[in-house]
Parts: structure tokens; C-alpha cells; sequence
């Protein structure tokens, strides 16, 4: 019988899919283990924190003895382990949150997060979506949580969007959002700004958040053989929308609600697929304006919410003047290697003298 490539082809990726599966839930299951055993050790001993200051350090040692090649019982991490269960008292809460999660993940969560409901939030968000380490701190350290559960959002999306898409669209958006990888010039222009967000596509999602896909920067659109540009264009994947976003350098204004009202309409009625959602917009101010923006979309008619938004800020002068440049740190950088060298290589022929003087005292 011959083999059908197509469908050889077919079995062998649902094998291999199959394959990483299992080796994932296995990585699940050893690390779920290991955190629970972190919360057993945290456990003993916070019972017996009064036996004095060198308990832990004894502890790390007899466990190293018994157990030569096992790693992570440090003094330090010890104490994270008692830090980690006195933290989570909950072991349900354990097995079920923390313990999806990895160990260096939950000890940048314990030293970087005082509020339990931050602490939960953080967690959920690092299963939710395989955040790294880095990218986990990185959104502790800019506030992700305040930026986009706690703060209060200028939207009409209550009004104008059903239940419980609104509250969805909500949850995704922040005030301010933090593009910090452009830099915050005198006099940039709105264009700039969108040129370097599309230089920085990757990094310009990432800030978004989940489920974005970029669509386009001044996306043309045609109304009654009239040009109109949209500053960027996106659709939400998790929302199943269009999201058009318009950029301002300075403060809000009213007028800019009415515009960006007419291009959601018009990317409803031009783009929109009868599956899609209703599209709603995002309109980015450096200054929101907070009463004058909730006035002005109570009455629009389209979904619309008022966001903030910060770039990267040079240092102060003050401060520009006493810091060395790049330029002065790589030319010591340099001179320090250089001086390095020499001195390596001037050593060679003085130890080698050094060793036939020694030679010959000795002969002597």
C-alpha cells in the first residue's frame, strides 16, 4: 500500500503535537511539585522561626549534605520559602494560582508586589499569557495593574456596546499607555510618533496588549470620493474588532471625538465583516483632559474611550551634564581593556625572569 504524503504528513504533525503536550503538562506537573514543596518547606520553618537566626543557615547546610546535587536550598532561598508560604496561606489557592507559575516568577512577584489583589492579578496574568520573568517585571515596575484595572477610564463603552463585550474592551484598555521606546522631543509631531510606533511594531503590540494585530498607519479610506486617513489601524483578535487609534500631542479637545466617531462608522460600514463586533476607537492624548473628554463622549454615538499616553523622557540637563555619555564610557571601557592587555603581556616575560632567578638561586 502507498503511503499518502498528505496524510503521512498530517499524522506526523498531530504526533508531534501530541508530543509537546505531553511534555509541557509533564513541566506543568514537576513544577506544580516543586512549588508545593517550597510551600511545605516555607511552612516548617515558620514554625520554628523562634529557634534563632542560624536555623536557616544550618538547614541549608544539612540539606546540601543529604542532598549533594540538589539546587535551590540556599539561605536565600530558604527564607523565600518562608516568605512564599507566610505570604500564601490558602493551599488551594497554591495549587491551583501560584503553583502554575514559576518559582523566579513568583519570587519577582514576592519582592515587587505588597497588595494581594495585585499580587492574584499578576499571577493570573503570567498563566494567561506565558509572560517571561523579564517581561513580568518589566510590567510590575510600569505599573500595568494601576495602569489598567485601577484607574478610572474616560469611555462610553457601557453605553454603547453590549454586555459583555464593553466590559471586555475595558479590561484591555490603559491610561496612560507607556511608549517607551520612543523618545519624548521638543517639538515632535504626531506623525513621528506613528512612524516610530510602526518601526517598533513588536513593541507597540506588546504595550496594546493581548490579541492586537496591526492593520495599518494612515489606513485610506474613501467617503464620497474624499481621502481620509486613519493615524493607525488595528484588529483585535480576542474582541473580534477593529480598533482605530488617533493620535494627539497635546491636550484633548472635543472636536477630536467627533472625527474619530466618523471613522469607527466608517470602518463599520467599509471593513467591518458581519461576524466582527462593533469596531470601537482609541484616541491617545497627552493630556486626557478628564472631565471635558467624559462630556464629550456621553452623546457620541460610537464606542470610544480617552486614553493617556507617556514617551521616554530624556534625563534632566542637570543631571545629562554630570552622567559620563556613552561615548565617555566606551572610550574608558576601551582604555581599561587596552591598559589590560599591556599590562598581560608585560607580566609573561617578567614572571618567566622571575622563574629562572628563583632557578638559579636555588642552584646557587
Amino acid at each position: 500500500m502507498l503511503i499518502n504524503d498528505s496524510e503521512y504528513s498530517k499524522i506526523i504533525n498531530d504526533i508531534k503535537l501530541e508530543i509537546r503536550q505531553a511534555k509541557h503538562r509533564a513541566m506543568l506537573s514537576v513544577n506544580s511539585e516543586l512549588i508545593t514543596l517550597y510551600w511545605n518547606i516555607g511552612n516548617v520553618i515558620n514554625q520554628h522561626n523562634s529557634w534563632g537566626s542560624k536555623f536557616i543557615d544550618n538547614l541549608s547546610r544539612d540539606i546540601k549534605f543529604e542532598f549533594p546535587n540538589a539546587k535551590g536550598y540556599s539561605v536565600r532561598n530558604l527564607k523565600y520559602m518562608a516568605k512564599f508560604a507566610k505570604t500564601y496561606t490558602n493551599f488551594t489557592f497554591v495549587q491551583r494560582n501560584v503553583a502554575q507559575i514559576p518559582w523566579r516568577h513568583n519570587t519577582a512577584i514576592l519582592d515587587k508586589v505588597k497588595d494581594s489583589n495585585e499580587r492574584e492579578w499578576y499571577i493570573t496574568e503570567v498563566i494567561k499569557n506565558g509572560w517571561s520573568r523579564d517581561w513580568l517585571i518589566t510590567q510590575i515596575e510600569n505599573n500595568l495593574y494601576k495602569r489598567q484595572v485601577i484607574v478610572h477610564k474616560v469611555t462610553n463603552f457601557d453605553l454603547r456596546l453590549p454586555s459583555p463585550q464593553s466590559e471586555l474592551v475595558k479590561q484591555t484598555m490603559k491610561d496612560p499607555y507607556i511608549f517607551d521606546f520612543i523618545e519624548d522631543r521638543d517639538g515632535i509631531i504626531e506623525r513621528e510618533i506613528e512612524s516610530e510606533m510602526v518601526i517598533n511594531v513588536t513593541k507597540l503590540l506588546l504595550e496594546l496588549g493581548t490579541g492586537f494585530a496591526f492593520v495599518g498607519e494612515q489606513y485610506h479610506i474613501e467617503v464620497e470620493k474624499e481621502d481620509f486617513y486613519i493615524d493607525l489601524l488595528f484588529y483585535n483578535l480576542k474582541l473580534r474588532c477593529y480598533v482605530i487609534v488617533e493620535l494627539k500631542t497635546g491636550d484633548f479637545k472635543p472636536e477630536y471625538a467627533g472625527k474619530l466617531n466618523f471613522y469607527v462608522s466608517a470602518v463599520d460600514d467599509l471593513l467591518r465583516h458581519k461576524d466582527d463586533n462593533p469596531s470601537i476607537g482609541l484616541l491617545l492624548c497627552k493630556n486626557k483632559k478628564g472631565m471635558i473628554a467624559e462630556y464629550s463622549l456621553k452623546d457620541i454615538e460610537k464606542p470610544i474611550g480617552v486614553s493617556e499616553y507617556k514617551l521616554f523622557e530624556k534625563l534632566p540637563k542637570e543631571y545629562a551634564d554630570i552622567l559620563p555619555s556613552i561615548d565617555d564610557i566606551e572610550s574608558r571601557i576601551d582604555t581599561i581593556e587596552n591598559k589590560t592587555a599591556i599590562s598581560s603581556h608585560l607580566s609573561k616575560p617578567l614572571n618567566f625572569m622571575h622563574t629562572v632567578f628563583a632557578k638559579n638561586e636555588h642552584t646557587r
